[in-house]
């Protein structure tokens, strides 16, 4: 049962990493070819860029240090 709930637990992680880069270069995608374009009503492409570049960043980082956690726990 714990060697079940290891693998499901990587799978999250490794998730959270993978959503973390398509968010990353999404952004960066905004930032450099939606400059004064409106997105779907959302607000300026570039500052959407700059939002899912951070946020993207951020879920990166964190499904790496996920995933070390998870490797690491002795499961």
């Amino acid at each position: 049962m714990a060697k079940k709930q290891g693998i499901g637990l990587a799978i999250i992680a490794f998730a959270v990493y993978i959503i973390g880069g398509i968010g990353t270069f999404g952004g960066l995608a905004l930032i450099f070819f939606m400059k004064n374009k409106d997105l779907m009503g959302w607000g300026e492409g570039r500052s959407i860029g700059y939002l899912f570049l951070c946020v993207g960043l951020c879920l990166s980082i964190m499904g790496v240090i996920l995933m070390r956690v998870f490797r690491n726990r002795g499961l």
